[in-house]
């Protein structure tokens, strides 16, 4: 999108995607390992950090199955830590459903669909949608089914819907905790989606030999790679925000005629809706997502199965917009959504909505929530606009392609350790302890976002890191894209190589 800045006018970053040295070029990696080795650091260490911090888009595994058969107890095994909720009744929800595991040295994401609501859809309906959100989101898929109950009428309708995408599965006979229930899993045979992997997410048996069954059904890259402008495929932008902020109508007035149903009800929109449409002389794919609402358990299930198709649409997307309605006051279900949107690491714009609306009192103090309440985007570019007149909507593009250059943005690892060194010597980090930690070096180590590892001395504090990311900004630009910034700290500096 943007012109990268190349070191030496070599293309050592066009063909950077045939190394494992995230962004960097043969060259580049070949100089910054030396000035590593030279500050005492673990070459091996080091190159794991690299490659850690210079990933793409990760896969996604979802994980399926019917209520209480013990996806989220899974979840929290895969993860390694408690984050999915749990309880011992079917039904119980919760507002993040997608979370970053490792094994065995690869990373993907876990998507957890627990959470049903049974007198809304009746059972099998219920089963049915998630198993058709893990179709739509998903690499690979974990279909969990209780080997104490057996499979049901209800998991074969699933291996039905699982089979016709095609998509790869792992199958988990969950709940068998010793040697005698293993004969039980054994009977999933009958399901046809080969081998049984009997496990007790409680408890941890065998839930090693089911995540290298996973590692070999995962793809190492996503299914949906970003950039569709390397293939000549148009750009991905979600909208997201709120019930009834006006997203269908923007759509609509973006395309210049009525493509999807406008409503005074809030949640008219259910599924994601992808269009293409011609938008300063190039062509988008937008993605007219349902609202979120506030608290996922709160929602019935409609709701909840569009909040996680809504997930599933970020996901995609290269470049979210948030559309927040200025006439009301900007409310944390607001923020939220923005960073849900930073935290899958999209490029990012905010769009007030209703802005011919608003008399001079309401911008006012409008304005000072923004101030408030929008700080940790401020770097986002940010367009008012009115989805109803098409006011303002001609700026809607150039933010998009803002927000997607500071995305792409990749600074040489020469500029940036020259950035470092002036910025650690005009302002070095406080003394703790008696000991003054300092950056000895850095790299930029992936773009799409703009990801950095910075090599240390000692401990850098979380305050000094936000300092780092918001000098990094008024030297580099970076708008409209979140920034990842990783530290590394030498445990223990070797001889210094002549």
């Amino acid at each position: 999108m943007n012109d990268q800045i190349q070191p030496d006018g070599s293309d050592a970053y066009e063909d950077a995607h045939e190394h494992d040295h995230g962004a960097l070029g043969d060259a580049e990696y070949a100089e910054f390992m030396e000035l590593a080795a030279e500050e005492g650091f673990d070459l091996e260490e080091v190159e794991g950090a690299i490659e850690a911090a210079g990933h793409g888009p990760l896969p996604v595994l979802a994980v399926v199955g019917r209520p209480n058969v013990g996806k989220s107890t899974l979840v929290n095994r895969i993860i390694g830590r408690r984050e999915a909720v749990v309880e011992d009744k079917p039904g119980v929800t919760r507002d993040r459903v997608t979370y970053e595991a490792e094994w065995a040295g690869r990373r993907f994401k876990v998507v957890d669909t627990g959470g049903w609501e049974q007198d809304v859809f009746g059972i099998d309906a219920s089963v049915a949608a998630q198993a058709e959100f893990a179709i739509e989101a998903a690499d690979a898929v974990v279909f969990v089914v209780d080997a104490k109950v057996g499979a049901t009428d209800t998991d074969e309708a699933v291996v039905r819907l699982l089979r016709k995408a095609g998509k790869p599965v792992v199958l988990c006979a969950n709940k068998v905790d010793g040697p005698s229930g293993e004969a039980d899993a054994a009977y999933l045979w009958s399901l046809g989606l080969g081998e049984p992997h009997p496990v007790s997410a409680l408890h941890g048996r065998g839930t090693g030999d089911m995540l290298d069954a996973v590692l070999e059904a995962l793809p190492e890259a996503p299914r949906e790679a970003f950039g569709g402008a390397g293939i000549g495929g148009p750009r991905r932008v979600a909208l997201i925000g709120r019930p009834n902020v006006g997203k269908s109508s923007l759509l609509n007035k973006v395309a210049g005629e009525e493509r999807v149903v406008v409503n005074e009800l809030a949640g008219t929109t259910r599924d994601p809706v992808d269009e293409l449409i011609e938008l300063g002389g190039k062509t988008w794919k937008f993605v007219d997502t349902a609202g979120i609402r506030k608290r996922v358990h709160l929602q019935q299930g409609a709701d909840y199965y569009a909040s996680l198709r809504t997930a599933a649409a970020v996901e995609k997307a290269e470049v979210a917009v948030v559309l927040i309605d200025g006439a009301e006051s900007i409310s944390v279900q607001d923020q939220r959504i923005v960073t849900m949107a930073v935290e899958a690491g999209r490029a990012l714009v905010v769009a007030y909505n209703k802005w011919d609306t608003l008399d001079e009192e309401r911008r006012y103090y409008l304005e000072r929530e923004i101030e408030t309440e929008m700080g940790q985007v401020s770097w986002a570019p940010r367009v008012n606009v009115s989805a109803r007149t098409g006011r303002h909507m001609e700026k809607l593009v150039p933010a998009i392609e803002t927000a997607l250059a500071g995305w792409e943005t990749r600074v040489p690892t020469g500029r940036l350790n020259a950035f470092l060194g002036e910025l650690v010597s005009a302002h070095p980090h406080p003394v703790r302890g008696g000991k003054q930690p300092r950056i000895l070096f850095g790299t930029q180590a992936g773009t799409k976002p703009p990801r950095f590892v910075l090599f240390a001395s000692g401990f850098i504090e979380a305050g000094y890191r936000r300092f780092i990311e918001r000098r990094l900004r008024e030297e580099f630009g970076f708008e409209g894209t979140p920034i990842h910034i990783s530290v590394r700290v030498r445990e223990k500096r070797g001889a210094k190589k002549k």
